[in-house]
């Protein structure tokens, strides 16, 4: 092996996440860390795959669009192909985003409105309360 290699503590570390996680991706086979006994050294590749899957991860792609994408990247065809795929699936989510967050805003705005009409009603029973004291 000439290229350095990480032990799943070091991974864990450098991108903070457990060793559950990282399990986990190389059981949906998203990670191949390279087994000796019980003991799994990753790869450059590992690395920059686990980079990609946290982003993904991030964007809120799902695993199974994570592995698809990174499937893509041995083609041959210098990730053209891989390129595009990603490039669309980001779109997509882009504009679902997009769309939750304005309904977020919608939401929140119409809670403010209700807040405000909470206040002057607890306002005007407070007052009321006071005059007949």
């Amino acid at each position: 092996m000439t290229e350095k290699t990480m032990t799943i503590r070091e991974m864990c570390d450098a991108f903070d996440v457990t060793p559950r996680t990282l399990r986990f991706y190389e059981a949906k086979e998203l990670l191949f860390p390279i087994r000796e006994g019980q003991k799994r050294l990753f790869t450059k590749r590992d690395r920059a795959r686990l980079k990609l899957i946290l982003r993904g991860k991030r964007f809120g792609f799902s695993l199974e669009e994570i592995r698809q994408l990174l499937d893509l990247y041995d083609m041959g065809d210098q990730q053209q192909t891989q390129l595009a795929r990603t490039y669309d699936i980001a779109r997509d989510r882009l504009a679902d985003m997009e769309r939750q967050r304005d309904e977020l805003t919608e939401a929140i705005d119409e809670l403010k409105d209700q807040l405000k009409w909470g206040e002057k009603m607890i306002a005007s029973m407070n007052m009321t309360k006071k005059a007949a004291e």
